[in-house]
């Protein structure tokens, strides 16, 4: 539960970066998006923000929890149970069938079902399963340069401190998709009604899931993780920022695509 600071500090961030939050949210690509055709490039390459918002979460909970043998208390008990939820519900939640599955396996079959290439997604993670680092595993796959720029901000970010990891998975990657996004998708659906159930449960999912009560978890995380230290808040909501601009980079690279 957040005090009266911590809700203060929340609202001071959420107004540092809502300028560059709507501009995303009013981002051409949104209303571009309206063939099949469209939504399997665009799928083609938002899957790697999927991937490696998964490897955000994953360097939290090692960071916030001990993962390691022999065990021993790491941290707060308070912050080890925020991501302990948040890493449940992400890593194995519920298909439209009542299957546990994480939310990246969940956007691959529904890229399966909608004819989308995952070509490059597993080559990626063929290479990482070979044992090569992400810096050279991005190196084999060719990828729009917004793709990749996107994608070494994740992992410049993971090497961070943990306040500026929280603040980024929070503010950067939570609530950012629009209602009119759905709406169109939707209409898309009912030319192709046996492509994209599957994307749109992954969606609707999403925003109820982590756009809703995972939000709420991770918000109190960063005011844990922050506390009254305010030059912490400030690199938060800085690093927050950036990671909005680097997704506009990213929504601008799949555009052109398409």
């Amino acid at each position: 539960m957040l005090n009266i600071f911590a809700l203060q500090k929340i609202e001071a961030l959420k107004t540092l970066i809502e300028p560059t939050r709507a501009k995303l949210l009013a981002h051409p690509i949104y209303a571009q998006i309206q063939e099949l055709k469209h939504l399997q490039v665009f799928a083609k390459y938002h899957v790697f923000a999927v991937w490696d918002f998964m490897s955000l979460l994953k360097s939290l909970q090692n960071n916030l929890t001990c993962t390691t043998i022999p065990w021993q208390p790491k941290g707060s008990a308070n912050t080890r149970f925020l991501i302990n939820e948040i890493v449940t519900g992400e890593e194995s939640d519920i298909d439209a069938f009542g299957n546990r599955t994480s939310h990246f396996e969940l956007y691959l079959q529904a890229m399966e079902q909608m004819g989308a290439s995952s070509k490059e997604i597993q080559l990626l993670l063929n290479f990482l399963s070979q044992g090569l680092p992400i810096a050279q595993a991005l190196d084999r796959i060719i990828l729009p340069a917004g793709v990749k720029d996107f994608l070494n901000y994740t992992f410049h970010i993971i090497r961070k401190p943990i306040h500026v990891q929280a603040a980024v998975f929070s503010f950067g990657r939570e609530d950012l998709i629009p209602d009119m996004f759905l709406g169109l998708l939707h209409e898309v659906a009912k030319i192709h009604p046996d492509k994209l159930d599957g994307f749109i449960y992954y969606l609707e999912r999403h925003i109820e899931i982590d756009g809703g009560h995972h939000s709420h978890l991770a918000m109190e995380m960063v005011a844990e993780l922050c506390g009254d230290n305010d030059a912490k808040w400030l690199e938060a909501g800085l690093a927050a920022q950036k990671s909005l601009e680097k997704r506009i980079k990213l929504w601008d690279a799949i555009l052109e695509l398409i």
